[in-house]
């Protein structure tokens, strides 16, 4: 196959309906747009939310909590999720991407101290938690914060 070869599967393209073009069309007069009112004027129609005028739901339901936009979104894995690399092993974000643990790092990695660990690793990532530390240094490996 060619790429001269290719082409659309039968009934998947359709032609665009030319509205306005007159009565033998069947879209002409009105143009699909029925009788006066505000969808059939030009520039007509309301925006998104809009109900009608009463007070729309977006503004009747109450608003709980802050968003801060300046934190630090951290993609949290445990320890027990290491424990699949050999010994010796300098794990980075791209290793735990490539090994399919991570797949967005958001701001950073921390890592936290769920599960056990038995492999000497030199972990570098944005975060450790206390727990998570003390089982890498425990197990003979190095938590590097970058």
């Amino acid at each position: 196959m060619k790429l001269h070869d290719l082409a659309p599967v039968e009934g998947s393209n359709k032609e665009a309906r030319r509205v306005g073009r007159g009565h033998g069309s069947g879209w002409g007069k009105t143009a699909g747009k029925g009788h006066k009112g505000q969808n059939a004027r030009s520039g007509g129609g309301v925006k998104p939310g809009f109900e009608g005028g009463q007070t729309r739901l977006a503004r009747r339901i109450p608003k709980r909590g802050f968003n801060n936009i300046f934190a630090t979104n951290y993609t949290a894995i445990n320890v027990s999720s290491l424990e699949k690399f050999v010994d010796g092993t300098v794990v980075d974000t791209e290793l735990l991407m490539a090994a399919g643990i991570v797949k967005d790092p958001a701001d950073g990695i921390k890592i936290l101290g769920n599960g056990e660990l038995t492999k000497k690793l030199t972990v570098k990532a944005a975060a450790f938690s206390n727990s998570a530390k003390e089982k890498i240094e425990k197990a003979g490996g190095e938590a590097q914060v970058i």
